[in-house]
C-alpha cells in the first residue's frame, strides 16, 4: 500500500444521511439482478478510478496544482486478515458535497457534469473517460456488506469519508489523507473471500480491464507488481503496430497459435465511433464445429472490455476473432440494451460489411488462390449458412463460395459452372451426402456424366437446406439431380453397351416383392454402370432425411422409388430367373439394400441384409 492510502478504521460516526428513493432501489436491482457475474465489480471500481485519473489529468491543463504525480497509477490491495480490499488512485478526488451528491443520489455523476466541461475542450485535450461514475459503484455491495470512500481534491487539504452498508441509508465524517485521490475501501462479505486472493483479482484485471491506459498495480505479500497490459493494440496508429504484434494480440484474444490469414484494423467516424481489430483465422480449431453458433468478438466500451456476446458479427461469421472499442455505448450497458440499441445495431452492420468486403475481395485475388482455398476449406461450411439464413448478403455470399464438383479436382465457383453449363442446359444441378468421395462414385450422377452434364458435389450439413433457399442464381434454377432424373430426356442419350432386357414383368414382380417399402418400380433411363438407384419424387433428398433423422424431426411418409437397369447384367439375369418361374422375393430385398447403401442410408434391418447375402453365396457356392 502506498502512503496515499488511508486505512479504514470501524464504522464512524458522522453525519447521517439516507439515500434517496432512487439509490434505494438501485442498491437492491445491482446486487440482485443488474449484473450476472460478482466480479463486474472491480471493473466498475476500476474504470472509475481511471475516469478520476484522466478528469485530474485534463483538469491540469489549466491548472498546475492539479498536475498528477509522476507514478500516478491505479492501485488494488487485498488484505486477506482484515478481509479489506482497497482500489486507490491519485485522481480528481471529490469534496464532501461532491461524495453526497454523486454517492447518495442516483443519476448524478460527476462524469457526466465533468462532460459538460469537455464540450469546449480541444480533441486532444479531452481524456476518453470510461464510465457514470455512480451506478457501476454500486456493484461494490455484491461483494462487500460496507463501503468506505475516502476522498480529497487536490489543492485541498480536507479529506472526508463517506460510509455505508448499503441498506438504505450513509454517513459523512472527516478523514485523513495524504494526497489527493480517492480510496474505496471495501469490507469484504464472508461468501466473497475469492476476491481477497490476488490470483483471482488479476485474472479478472487481465479480462475486464486489461487494456485501460493507466497502470493498474495489484499487492502480492509485500510487492505491488503490474496487473495490466495497459495499451489498447487497436488504439494505437498501424503504422506502430509490427505483424508481430498482431499476431501476439491475435493469439491472445483467440486462444490459438496459428497466423492470421487475415487482419482487419480500421477507425470509423461519424454517426457511429468505434475502432475494430478483426482477425480472420489461417486455420480451424480442432473443436470448431462443437461451438456455439454466436459471434464471440468483445465488445469493449473506451478500452473497458464489456462482454463476448454481444454477437457484433452474425452466426456465419462466428470464427472472425478481435474487439470492437466504441465510445458511444455506456459502460454499464445491458444485455437488454445490447439487443435493442440502435448503437449497436449500426457498428454490427458496419463490421459485418466490412469483413464481407475483406473475404469478397480475397476471393477475387487470383494470385492468392490457394489461401482463399484453404480459408473455404475451413470455413467455407459456416460462411454458407449465411446464404441460408442471410437475405441480404444472400447473394454475394454465393457469389464468392466455392463448390466441388464433377468437373475436376479443384472446387468451382457458380459463376464458373454457369459459363460452362451446355448450350440446352436450362439448371444448375447438385448432389447432396454426407461423405464427398461417396458423392462423387454416386449411381445418382450417372446419366449425368454420360450426358456431359456438371453436378455439384456438396457434402455439408448447411448444404442440404440453402439451395432450397437460394432457389436460383443467375436466373438459372438449383436443381437436386437426385430428383430431376427427367431433365435428362432433353439431352441426348448416350450409346451403352450391352441389350436392354425385358423387364415388364420384373417390374410389377419386384413391386410385390417389396411391398409397402417403395413407392414404385422402375426402369431408369439414367444408370450406365449401376444395377440400382433410389429416387424421391418430390420428397427430401437422402442428404435431408438423415438430418431430419439426427435432429429428431418427424420425416414424411414419402416412399422411395427403385430404379432398376434394364442392360445391367444383374437385372437381365433376374428377368431370366422371373421368365423360368423362380422366386426372386430375396434378390428384390437386396436390391433395395443395395440402392440404400449406395445412397449412404442405414439398413433398416441389416441382420436380415447378412442373412440373405449368405444364403445366396452359400447357394452359389
Amino acid at each position: 500500500m502506498t502512503e496515499e492510502t488511508s486505512r479504514p478504521a470501524a464504522p464512524v460516526e458522522g453525519e447521517q444521511h439516507e439515500f434517496s428513493a432512487e439509490v434505494g432501489r438501485l442498491l437492491d436491482l445491482v446486487v440482485h439482478a443488474l449484473y450476472s457475474e460478482r466480479e463486474i465489480f472491480l471493473r466498475e471500481l476500476v474504470a472509475n478510478a481511471a475516469d478520476a485519473s484522466d478528469k485530474r489529468r485534463f483538469e491540469a491543463l489549466t491548472d498546475a496544482a492539479k498536475t498528477l504525480p509522476p507514478d500516478a497509477s491505479i492501485r488494488i490491495h487485498p488484505d486477506k486478515e482484515a478481509r479489506l480490499l482497497t482500489i486507490s488512485d491519485s485522481g480528481a478526488g471529490m469534496s464532501k458535497e461532491e461524495l453526497a451528491k454523486n454517492l447518495g443520489t442516483i443519476a448524478r455523476s460527476g462524469t457526466r457534469a465533468f462532460g459538460e466541461k469537455l464540450n469546449a475542450a480541444k480533441p486532444e485535450d479531452r481524456p476518453s473517460l470510461i464510465g457514470q461514475f455512480g451506478v457501476g459503484f454500486y456493484a461494490a455491495f455484491m461483494v462487500a456488506d460496507r463501503v468506505d470512500v475516502v476522498s480529497r481534491q487536490p489543492g485541498s487539504e480536507e479529506a472526508w469519508r463517506w460510509s455505508s452498508d448499503g441498506k438504505g441509508a450513509y454517513t459523512l465524517s472527516p478523514a485523513t489523507r495524504e494526497a489527493p485521490g480517492t480510496d474505496i475501501i471495501l469490507h469484504v462479505k464472508a461468501d466473497a473471500d475469492e476476491f481477497l486472493d490476488a490470483w483471482r483479482l488479476r485474472s479478472i484485471v487481465r479480462k475486464w480491464a486489461d487494456h485501460v491506459s493507466w497502470p493498474i498495480v495489484l499487492r502480492e505479500g509485500e510487492e505491488d507488481k503490474p496487473a495490466n497490459e495497459g495499451t489498447a493494440l487497436w488504439r494505437k496508429p498501424k503504422s506502430d503496430i509490427s505483424a508481430e504484434n498482431y499476431t501476439e494480440f491475435y493469439r491472445r484474444v483467440s486462444h490459438q497459435f496459428d497466423e492470421p490469414w487475415a487482419t482487419l484494423h480500421w477507425s470509423a467516424e461519424g454517426t457511429t465511433e468505434f475502432t475494430a481489430l478483426l482477425f480472420i483465422p489461417s486455420a480451424r480449431p480442432f473443436d470448431f464445429m462443437e461451438q456455439s453458433r454466436e459471434s464471440k468478438v468483445h465488445l469493449h466500451v473506451r478500452r473497458m472490455f464489456i462482454t463476448d456476446d454481444a454477437e457484433l458479427l452474425p452466426a456465419w461469421l462466428r470464427f472472425v476473432q478481435g474487439v470492437v472499442d466504441t465510445e458511444d455505448l455506456p459502460l454499464n450497458v445491458s444485455r437488454e440494451m445490447l439487443q435493442s440499441t440502435p448503437v449497436l445495431a449500426r457498428i454490427r452492420k458496419a463490421v459485418t460489411r466490412r469483413v464481407v468486403n475483406e473475404i469478397r475481395n480475397r476471393a477475387r485475388d487470383a494470385e492468392n488462390a490457394a489461401g482463399f482455398a484453404t480459408f473455404w476449406e475451413n470455413f467455407g461450411p459456416i460462411v454458407k449458412e449465411g446464404i441460408w439464413e442471410d437475405s441480404e448478403y444472400r447473394q454475394e455470399l454465393t457469389g464468392l463460395a466455392r463448390f466441388h464438383s464433377t468437373h475436376g479436382d479443384d472446387p468451382v465457383t457458380l459463376d464458373e459452372y454457369v459459363a460452362r453449363m451446355k448450350p440446352e442446359q436450362e439448371a444448375i444441378y447438385y448432389l447432396t451426402g454426407d461423405n464427398p468421395g461417396a458423392l462423387a462414385n454416386s449411381p445418382q450422377l450417372e446419366g449425368y456424366r454420360a450426358r456431359g452434364i456438371e453436378v455439384l458435389l456438396l457434402s455439408d450439413p448447411v448444404d442440404g437446406f440453402w439451395p432450397d433457399r437460394l432457389h436460383s442464381y443467375q436466373d438459372k434454377p438449383l436443381k437436386a439431380a437426385a430428383q430431376a432424373h427427367a431433365d435428362l430426356e432433353k439431352f441426348e442419350t448416350p450409346a451403352q453397351d450391352g441389350e436392354a432386357a425385358d423387364v415388364s414383368a420384373l417390374l410389377p414382380a419386384l413391386k410385390d416383392a417389396l411391398g409397402e417399402t417403395v413407392k414404385e418400380v422402375r426402369a431408369s433411363a439414367r444408370l450406365v454402370g449401376s444395377a440400382v438407384v433410389l429416387a424421391n419424387d418430390g420428397g427430401p433428398d437422402p442428404m435431408m432425411r438423415r438430418l431430419m433423422q439426427r435432429s429428431g424431426q418427424s420425416l414424411p411418409q414419402d416412399l422411395p422409388v427403385l430404379e432398376i437397369n434394364p442392360r445391367h447384367a444383374l437385372i437381365r439375369d433376374l428377368a431370366g430367373k422371373l421368365a423360368a418361374g423362380q422366386d426372386i422375393s430375396v434378390y428384390a430385398q437386396l436390391l433395395l439394400d443395395v440402392a440404400r447403401i449406395q445412397e449412404g442410408d442405414a439398413l433398416p434391418d441389416a441382420a436380415g441384409f447378412a442373412r440373405r447375402l449368405t444364403t445366396l453365396l452359400a447357394g452359389q457356392g
